[in-house]
């Protein structure tokens, strides 16, 4: 019966198992998260990471497919709970996980800042200050106008220190 299977992979060789598994016309599952990375510039950017690092997800019937053939796919180093009786995944672990992976990845892609949106100061010397974005200027900043001393000012910024304000 066609069911899923924990593999525990070779050292970061998830990806690798993974398409070996998909070459053998195996559909396999890779869970994995966003990440938010700072740079030593303060520039913050995305990265993507495997959840569960040196374990793979495989669906497979071990009547049709070769457990021996799986053991031999190269970054794979065994099936997790193979001695005698295989231990398959419930299907609804999978969906669940699936289904996460989506509602995160929604939360993480944010549309970017308009022209004209109120947005605040998060970090810094104007620290919930509001302002107005203006632009992207392409090198890692951003400009914004705010009032401050009773004149308006333009100022260059990072976009890690601004946040929108939602109405």
């Amino acid at each position: 019966m066609k069911a899923w299977y924990l593999i525990y992979c070779k050292p970061r060789n998830e990806m690798r198992a993974q398409l070996n598994l998909t070459m053998q016309n195996l559909e396999t599952y890779l869970p994995k998260y966003r990440k938010q990375v700072k740079a030593v510039g303060g520039a913050v950017s995305v990265s993507e990471s495997v959840l569960f690092p040196n374990y793979l997800f495989v669906l497979f019937d071990p009547e049709v497919t070769s457990v021996r053939s799986i053991h031999a796919t190269r970054g794979v180093s065994r099936i997790v709970g193979c001695s005698e009786h295989m231990t398959p995944i419930d299907d609804a672990l999978i969906r669940a996980l699936k289904r996460k992976e989506l509602q995160v990845e929604k939360l993480t892609s944010e549309k970017p800042l308009i022209a004209g949106e109120r947005v605040k100061f998060c970090s810094g010397p104007f620290s919930d200050l509001e302002a107005i974005f203006l632009e992207s200027d392409g090198n890692k900043r951003c400009q914004v106008l705010f009032e401050f001393m009773g004149q308006q000012k333009q100022l260059d910024v990072e976009p890690s220190s601004i946040v929108r304000i939602c109405a």
